[in-house]
């Protein structure tokens, strides 16, 4: 990929949607786009360029943001946020909690939101405690994949046998071996297109639980920063903060306390 267009589309990646490429990326965005040229029967990343430049829907660009953004995920991906989750659900249903806010805010394909709200049904299912899932996400497409809930069962590998029956049909026909969610656990999650890089957030606090991982490893520390700022405005006080493994935070800049590994709390 020629070094001038690398940079602007490096630039138009940053200034819409906050995800940062230095140069050692050139090569993964080159290899990231060829399906788009195939798609769109372009020649070269020059003519795709142009295409970018005057996409004043920005239909191609949510493609361009959503192939440079691609993350391999599954259900109960870093479990120990999820026994964490368990965890302080079953202190809400103790305390007769009426209402729980969760916002999944990188929602990707469907895997986090969907494993929360299993997690919500196994530990509240049949309380009077209420629990409103809000998944967001700045790519239409794979918001159109969640809201579809069809996967490979691969993905399911961490997830218990029983929740797997309870929670999903398998889909017989498929070659691939798929399986769909059920309508019971769609029916709980509300989808929407937010990004993450435009402020303020459109949300109305507070929040009892963010979860926001493994999305913030694309972002710079001035962006990481501001982000993390809305975070402690929409939660209530005492609400918690979820990011990736890989991102973890000076809680004490935030006026935020560490609870476990990539886990915050708002003081």
């Amino acid at each position: 990929m020629d070094q001038k267009v690398f940079c602007a589309l490096r630039d138009i990646i940053y200034r819409e949607s906050g995800i940062t490429l230095n140069d050692r990326k050139r090569l993964l965005l080159a290899n990231r786009i060829k399906k788009r040229l195939r798609a769109l029967d372009l020649n070269n990343e020059r003519e795709y360029l142009e295409i970018i430049e005057l996409d004043v829907e920005g239909r191609e660009l949510a493609h361009l943001i959503d192939a440079i953004s691609t993350n391999h995920t599954f259900f109960f991906r870093e479990k120990a946020h999820f026994d964490f989750l368990e965890k302080v659900l079953e202190e809400y249903r103790s305390a007769s909690k009426g209402e729980v806010k969760i916002w999944c805010a990188a929602a990707s394909s469907g895997e986090e939101p969907y494993t929360i709200a299993m997690v919500a049904e196994e530990v509240l299912g049949g309380s009077s405690c209420n629990v409103r899932i809000l998944a967001t996400d700045i790519c239409l497409d794979v918001l159109k994949q969640a809201l579809r809930g069809c996967y490979r069962e691969s993905q399911l590998r961490e997830m218990p046998p029983e929740l797997r029956a309870k929670y999903f049909i398998p889909l017989e026909s498929s070659s691939e071996r798929l399986v769909q969610v059920r309508d019971s656990l769609k029916k709980k999650v509300l989808y929407k297109k937010l990004n993450l890089a435009k402020f303020p957030y459109p949300l109305k606090g507070p929040l009892d639980i963010i979860f926001c991982r493994n999305v913030m490893i694309y972002f710079d520390d001035e962006l990481r920063s501001r982000i993390v700022t809305e975070f402690k405005r929409l939660l209530r006080p005492g609400g918690y903060l979820i990011v990736g493994h890989s991102e973890a935070l000076s809680a004490a800049n935030h006026g935020m306390e560490t609870v476990q590994s990539a886990v915050y709390r708002k003081v």
